[in-house]
């Protein structure tokens, strides 16, 4: 297995809120690879960014300086070359759980339509989006606590910053995401607690996710400011 020695220099460019970056961080976390993160601001790129990241886009793993970008190809470079296996060793299994994991990116899609939604009615029918995608989530857990049970692997690293948003949708109002689908909800605690998933954002992420949100203009920045202003005044 030729990869990062425990002595290679990586540095996981990054920005302080996207979900991708966490993925990353979480499985160098868990495959115990000590790292440098380098967050940069997507708004004022720098000029040294855009040359190892062809895209634009955070996350970018450099080693040694060699830089490898996109998420998924960096969470499959450090599952081939770095122990311990996050993914199962069968290969129906694996490519079935390479399949959940686009799943994730499809509910990482869906939180953004609905914090992005313009009005009340088009936030309700994202809402109800993203429950009918947990029901399909219900149906596919065991008794975990992680998704394949009790060993957390690669799926748990790419649902982990998803369900992340969900502590601070939570806290805004009562949108129905925890009814009806207690295996889920069982699995989002468990993420919640698991130390690589703790320590891949700053203990300023959620403030920072909820200015995030307030500057969007939509419907659920609207909700923000009426539940700042409720307890201001209780």
């Amino acid at each position: 297995m030729s990869g990062p020695s425990r002595n290679a220099s990586l540095v996981l460019v990054s920005h302080a809120l996207c979900p991708y970056v966490q993925r990353a961080a979480i499985v160098l976390a868990e495959k115990g690879l000590p790292f440098e993160r380098r967050d940069i601001d997507l708004a004022n790129k720098p000029g040294w960014f855009l040359a190892v990241s062809p895209l634009g886009k955070t996350p970018v793993l450099l080693v040694d300086g060699a830089p490898i970008f996109e998420s998924a190809v960096i969470c499959e470079y450090l599952e081939d070359t770095a122990l311990p296996r996050l993914h199962p060793q069968d290969a129906v299994q694996r490519a079935q759980h390479r399949a959940w994991m686009e799943f994730g990116s499809a509910l990482l899609n869906a939180i953004g339509a609905f914090y992005n939604a313009p009005d009340e009615a088009a936030l309700k029918a994202r809402a109800t989006d993203i429950q009918a995608r947990f029901t399909q989530l219900e149906a596919e857990l065991g008794d975990g606590p992680y998704f394949a049970g009790p060993a957390f692997g690669m799926v748990d690293a790419a649902f982990a910053p998803a369900f992340r948003y969900f502590d601070t949708f939570d806290r805004i109002s009562d949108f129905g995401f925890s009814t009806g689908v207690p295996k889920v909800q069982r699995w989002r605690e468990a993420l919640a607690v698991r130390p690589s998933v703790v320590e891949a954002v700053s203990p300023t992420y959620g403030e920072r996710l909820q200015g995030f949100l307030l500057a969007r203009g939509s419907a659920l920045s609207r909700r923000i400011d009426a539940a700042i202003a409720a307890a201001a005044v209780a």
